[in-house]
């Protein structure tokens, strides 16, 4: 029966790829957790020096950085975060196609963009594109990636910042909600800009610097950078692993599916083939 060994094959080669996608779904899943615990041990950080950036963005300091005044923009960069590999879902593709369409409303207003991406998936995305000048990367950072692993690509766009190369910096990624939803997110990282007003911004306060205010924010002000591109990293890692792991546990389902499938027409085109074989040997008998 050529039919059913062939149908065989199908369900055992299915089984062997549903051994992997489980394998896969439950790594995975251990990767998570451990991503999960660096991103809420490194949130409260960011948090805190967020809120002392929004302090200085709103007072009325002796020295006024570059970093929190507005200029013209003519040309942007951007910071894309992605992942190193796939198999992780739409994670990727939600995000490229927000950049893109984030792309076409700055070609409209004649702006021009650079990009530096983390994470190989970007690299290959920004590669294709064509109005778009990929000036550096990181990539294979792993799953326990370090700020030092990404200080060049901010050193990168800060430089041309500070020389006026590019008038707004933009950081790219993929914002973790829960295991289940992951939201790409456009954040805009320079210059930093104070308008909605928090209660805790409200009423009269100042600053001491020491030992002066243009080295204390010049510190200050890069850490703050670099640490929402940080918290961007590890938030898409987060991301990362819980989409693969959903999207694992999905591909071992719709496998298992296929499989009760295909056993369903192997059992029928088995039947048919013994009622066949036992319709002929009646016919032999009665001819006889």
């Amino acid at each position: 029966m050529a039919v059913g060994r062939e149908i065989r094959t199908k369900i055992s080669s299915i089984k062997n790829t549903q051994k992997i996608t489980r394998a896969m779904e439950m790594v995975a899943a251990s990767k998570m957790r451990k991503t999960q615990a660096k991103m809420r041990a490194t949130r409260p950080y960011a948090k805190k020096i967020s809120q002392i950036i929004k302090h200085l963005a709103h007072a009325n300091p002796e020295y006024k950085h570059s970093y929190l005044v507005e200029r013209e923009t003519k040309r942007i960069g951007v910071i894309v975060v992605s992942s190193d590999r796939g198999l992780c879902g739409g994670l990727n593709s939600n995000l490229f196609r927000k950049l893109i369409g984030q792309f076409k409303e700055w070609d409209k207003e004649d702006i021009e963009v650079d990009v530096c991406t983390i994470g190989s998936k970007g690299a290959a995305f920004v590669g294709r594109l064509k109005d778009c000048q990929l000036l550096g990367q990181a990539a294979k950072l792993g799953d326990s990636p370090s700020l030092e692993d990404i200080i060049g690509v901010i050193k990168i766009m800060l430089d041309n910042y500070n020389t006026k190369v590019i008038d707004e910096l933009y950081v790219v990624s993929n914002e973790f909600v829960n295991t289940m939803t992951q939201s790409p997110l456009i954040n805009k990282v320079l210059p930093i800009v104070v308008r909605d007003i928090d209660e805790e911004l409200k009423g009269h306060w100042d600053y001491i610097y020491e030992p002066d205010a243009k080295e204390v924010l010049d510190s200050l002000l890069t850490r703050y950078i670099e640490s929402v591109v940080y918290q961007g990293l590890v938030e898409n890692n987060a991301c990362e692993q819980a989409a693969r792991m959903v999207a694992m546990k999905s591909a071992s389902d719709n496998a298992g599916k296929l499989i009760d499938e295909l056993q369903l027409v192997y059992n029928k085109a088995r039947q048919a083939a013994i009622t066949q074989e036992i319709s002929e040997i009646v016919a032999g008998a009665a001819a006889v």
